[in-house]
């Protein structure tokens, strides 16, 4: 059985094999968790099969550290030639290349039989080649350079704490890391321009590492050059991705929207939570009919905007569609309605309308207040709750709520002390709210405030 490069060729031929199929494996089980619940996008397969790269990755740089310092036992000290001394990392690159185009042949198939949104970025595929190149070719600088058993599964481990020490530090570093960034946000896409020079910087430190290990083996001035040609490539990659902009979201996207009793609208590949989010919104926008903020239409935004209610406009954030996403969204914008007034009791008060607002039980409150005003509010039927916030928006929205806009609190005497409201009107004006009390009998009082 003949041997190549310290491996024999069945043994070269299976552990291929083997590299590929736990490489495929890897790819898939971490691209399956990256994938953004429910979005049928393109781009959502992209940046899956990029964040794979973690796992498969440091398994590619073990691989080839292997290889290398079984190769390089073999020589032993013997010259090579420049296409002698590349044809075995190039073989590597070349399987586990193979192993990723793999991954993304079935990912596509689940695609193919769903309407996806949006073009396939070619550019994001190539970042995801680049850096499976990047980390094969440390491994094996790494298990040429330090031939020992424990090399590989430290080359590999190395290659994991480096990337995503990289990945997860914010600022410039996370733009070096072979990945996608996180999160992921369907309104600025995947940004062609920026995945393409991270691409040129990814290729061209991998060819400079690559050469330069084979200028140091093959003593030879002519792939040394080579090495710096492709740092300079590298530089140019680094100084294009840092310089250029961050992406900015879209401002005109072809919303999916459902139109009754609500109009909902979401990005496209989105549109599979329509109805869930649609069923939400209305009993919200029911409770706030007729009240400064009443809405008629739901809108999706981008991640980082902040939520700004508008008359007649819900803007909401969607991140994804997994369980519970409706009820996220809700409570986020309910929570957009009105500052939040921490450390005065007038937050105890705010907390009674969010809660009905929400749907939920009206909480009593951390005071004696506001387990009266508890009481109180839920005596109201729902239409004098939307009258009572009508009326009084403005101190829902200033954190100027208190016990006088709740019937006036437990400590106040005579007529104070009752719980029920009753709307009434007259000619030529909206109806009013007023409390009614018990030792009252019919009478109403016409002003509410101190």
């Amino acid at each position: 059985m003949r041997e190549h490069a310290g491996v024999t060729r069945e043994e070269l031929k299976q552990s291929a094999a083997v590299t590929v199929a736990v490489l495929m494996a890897l790819g898939l089980a971490a691209a399956w968790s990256v994938l953004i619940p429910g979005v049928d996008a393109w781009e959502n397969i992209v940046a899956a099969v990029i964040g794979s790269l973690r796992l498969t990755g440091p398994v590619a740089a073990g691989f080839a550290a292997w290889v290398a310092l079984r190769k390089r036992r073999t020589l032993r000290g013997r010259t090579l030639g420049a296409w002698r001394a590349l044809k075995a990392p190039l073989a590597i690159v070349v399987v586990v290349l193979g192993s990723f185009a793999a991954t993304v042949l079935v990912l596509a198939v689940k695609t193919v039989l769903t309407e996806q949104a949006g073009p396939v970025s070619l550019p994001g595929l190539g970042v995801g080649m680049a850096g499976l190149a990047l980390y094969s070719v440390i491994g094996w600088v790494a298990g040429w350079f330090a031939p020992f058993a424990i090399t590989p599964p430290l080359a590999g481990l190395g290659c994991y704490l480096l990337f995503s020490r990289l990945a997860d530090g914010g600022g410039w570093a996370d733009r070096l890391a072979p990945g996608a960034g996180r999160p992921y946000d369907l309104f600025q896409g995947m940004g062609g321009a920026a995945f393409l020079d991270q691409t040129i910087w990814l290729l061209g430190i991998t060819t400079a590492l690559l050469l330069g290990w084979a200028a140091l083996v093959t003593r030879q001035a002519v792939v040394l050059a080579c090495a710096l040609l492709a740092v300079l490539a590298a530089g140019t990659g680094v100084a294009r991705l840092l310089a250029a902009p961050k992406p900015a979201a879209a401002q005109d996207i072809a919303y999916a929207c459902q139109e009754w009793p609500i109009t909902v609208c979401l990005h496209p590949a989105m549109r599979a939570g329509l109805t869930e989010l649609g069923t939400a919104f209305t009993k919200i926008a029911s409770r706030l009919a007729g009240t400064p903020a009443a809405f008629t239409r739901v809108e999706q935004r981008p991640l980082e905007d902040e939520l700004r209610p508008t008359p007649g406009l819900a803007p909401i954030h969607v991140r994804d569609l997994s369980a519970g996403f409706a009820d996220e969204a809700s409570y986020e914008y309910v929570e957009s309605l009105a500052a939040k007034c921490p450390g005065t009791p007038a937050d105890g008060y705010r907390e009674i309308v969010m809660a009905w607002l929400r749907g939920e039980p009206l909480p009593g409150g951390p005071l004696p207040e506001h387990e009266y005003a508890a009481a109180w509010f839920s005596g109201l039927s729902e239409h004098q709750r939307r009258e009572w916030l009508r009326m009084f928006f403005s101190d829902f929205q200033s954190c100027r709520l208190s016990s006088t806009h709740f019937g006036g609190g437990p400590g106040e005497s005579g007529r104070r002390r009752s719980g029920t409201a009753r709307v009434t009107a007259t000619a030529g004006s909206p109806q009013q709210v007023y409390p009614v009390y018990p030792d009252a009998g019919d009478a109403t009082v016409t002003d509410w405030r101190p």
